[in-house]
């Protein structure tokens, strides 16, 4: 059972991140792997649950998705999708080391400015939804999806 329902009890702040999540525009795969990539590194059961499904619904394969905690030593995932990691890694575990230059020369070198900052704010918006599933007491495959993308 869950220690409280977000979606109910606090229904303006439900929406509006809600309302932020849905305003992202990035490519599913790489939105994807780093929502399932942020929620692994929080320990974010629910979150892991649902968007290992909705990766899986979307298409991406099970070697991809199993190869993920491990996805520098894999052949698997393009140079995008290795430099949206690394960024994901570095501001979901910000206190490690922050955002080194290096890595934003590298990860802006893949995208444009816009595609960029879009991958900045669903980064941020994933480690927002886990923090508040942990925190709600979530289980997975309990409720459905708090996000809707």
């Amino acid at each position: 059972m869950p220690r409280i329902s977000l979606r109910s009890a606090a229904r303006r702040q439900y929406h509006a991140m809600l309302a932020l999540d849905e305003a992202i525009t990035l490519d599913h795969t790489l939105r994807d792997l780093v929502r399932l990539r942020a929620s692994q590194l929080n320990s974010c059961a629910y979150c892991i649950d649902v968007h290992w499904k909705s990766a899986r619904g979307r298409g991406e394969t099970d070697e991809r998705l199993y190869m993920l905690g491990a996805w520098r030593q894999s052949s698997f995932y393009t140079e995008r999708e290795r430099a949206a990691l690394e960024l994901c890694e570095a501001m979901t575990l910000i206190i490690d080391r922050g955002v080194p230059d290096a890595l934003w020369d590298d990860v802006a070198a893949r995208f444009d400015e816009v595609e960029l900052s879009q991958l900045v704010f669903a980064i941020a918006a994933i480690n927002s939804w886990n923090r508040l599933s942990i925190a709600a007491g979530t289980d997975p495959g309990s409720t459905r999806c708090f996000s809707t993308t």
